[in-house]
């Protein structure tokens, strides 16, 4: 059986670093990392999310501050408070809970966000960073970063001479996973739902990256002798062994059968998404750390 990535403790990890560097930074004088958290409409999923973002920034020592404005907002009212939170220097990282009501631009809001306060990696500049390598100053969207944690746990940092497949193909999750992938010296495949003979192409993955959004697509047959697995999808199905009306987590990898094959894999949950926060804190202290003029630590 494959051995289980667990993206808890690796989170954990990362959120006790932060602190301590926190505490290091108040000791050089700077101002504590500040986070942001704006959120528009009482959409249940992601007022769960923006307080579990605001828990834990308050955990690691950060000034933490919510805007939870009504749906019915104004495109330009929102545009304010970005433009507020890009000119107050007590705040390092800027998140707007997606997604938007219809009548807002979510393209637009991003691009209006600060790029050294993007603390969610969306905006062009570090699109672009991140695409050229630029990696020291780039903001690496959460959830591609900490999934590239997992992989490194068990791979280490340089993943020369490896193949790598990324089945998904989004600017939150699949290009910029490839990206830094190919920073790290994998010779990267992005995959999608157009690929012709899909299952053939994933056999060939070292490192095997799943984001479509599609439940348990990727089989274990899929899956080659020892690979890394990385399932980043989570989806909600029906599970009527729990009863009437009852449902269940699920990943992007049929997780049984991956994990006969696998030679490590993320469960679904406690893989990647306790990752993600892990790292927003962790891109928010890095935010810090370059308006104080220090170096970026590294996780």
């Amino acid at each position: 059986m494959a051995e289980l990535i667990d993206g808890k403790n690796v989170a954990e990890d990362v959120v006790r670093r932060v602190k301590a560097l926190t505490a290091e930074l108040l000791g050089k004088g700077a101002l504590k990392p500040g986070l942001a958290v704006v959120i528009v409409g009482e959409d249940p999923a992601s007022q769960v999310y923006v307080a579990s973002k605001s828990r834990t920034a308050k955990e690691c020592g950060f000034h933490s501050v919510q805007h939870t404005l009504p749906a019915e907002t104004s495109e330009q009212e929102l545009l304010d408070i970005i433009g507020e939170l890009n000119a107050d220097p007590a705040i390092n990282g800027i998140l707007v809970q997606l997604p938007l009501p219809s009548h807002i631009d979510a393209g637009k809001i991003i691009q209006t966000i600060a790029p050294q306060k993007d603390v969610d990696g969306f905006h062009f500049i570090n699109v672009g960073k991140l695409g050229t390598g630029e990696l020291e100053t780039a903001f690496v969207p959460c959830t591609p970063a900490g999934s590239m944690l997992l992989i490194e746990r068990v791979r280490g940092k340089d993943l020369s001479g490896l193949n790598a497949v990324v089945v998904g193909r989004s600017n939150i999750v699949g290009k910029p996973m490839a990206n830094l992938l190919l920073a790290a010296n994998c010779t990267v495949t992005i995959a999608h739902s157009r690929t012709k003979d899909l299952a053939a192409l994933a056999r060939t993955a070292d490192i095997l990256v799943a984001a479509v959004g599609r439940p348990e697509m990727v089989r274990g047959d899929w899956v080659k002798s020892g690979a890394t697995v990385i399932d980043v999808g989570i989806n909600r199905i029906a599970a009527p062994e729990k009863g009437e009306g009852k449902t269940r987590l699920v990943g992007d990898v049929a997780y049984a059968e991956a994990a006969t094959m696998a030679g490590a894999i993320t469960p679904v949950p406690g893989g990647v998404g306790p990752m993600t926060i892990a790292m927003l804190m962790a891109n928010t202290l890095a935010s810090a750390y370059l308006a104080a003029g220090l170096k970026r630590p590294s996780f």
